[in-house]
C-alpha cells in the first residue's frame, strides 16, 4: 500500500510543479502530502489527504489539464481507502 501512497505523492508533485496552476490549488496538494506522509493509520491520512485536495477539486481558475490530473489523483486515493 506504501507503494501506491508514493505514487500518488508523485502525481501531486507533478501538479504542484506547474506554475499555471494556481497557487490556492499548490497549497492544497502540498497539504494532502504532508497528511499523506503523517505518522497516523493509512486510512486516516489518505482520507484527510482527499478532503484537502476535494476542497480545491471545484475551482473555477484551474486549468483543465490539471483538473484531470486532480481526478485522477483523487481516484487513486479512493482506491487505497477502499482497501
Amino acid at each position: 500500500m506504501e507503494k501506491k501512497v508514493a505514487e500518488v505523492v508523485g502525481l501531486i508533485d507533478a501538479v504542484g510543479e506547474d506554475t499555471s496552476v494556481p497557487k490556492n490549488i499548490r497549497r492544497a496538494l502540498a497539504e494532502a502530502k504532508e497528511k499523506l506522509r503523517g505518522s497516523e493509520e493509512l486510512s486516516t491520512r489518505v482520507s484527510s489527504a482527499v478532503y484537502s485536495i476535494e476542497a480545491v477539486s471545484e475551482d473555477i481558475n484551474m486549468p483543465m489539464h490539471a483538473r484531470t490530473q486532480i481526478w485522477t489523483i483523487l481516484s487513486a486515493l479512493e482506491s487505497i481507502k477502499a482497501v
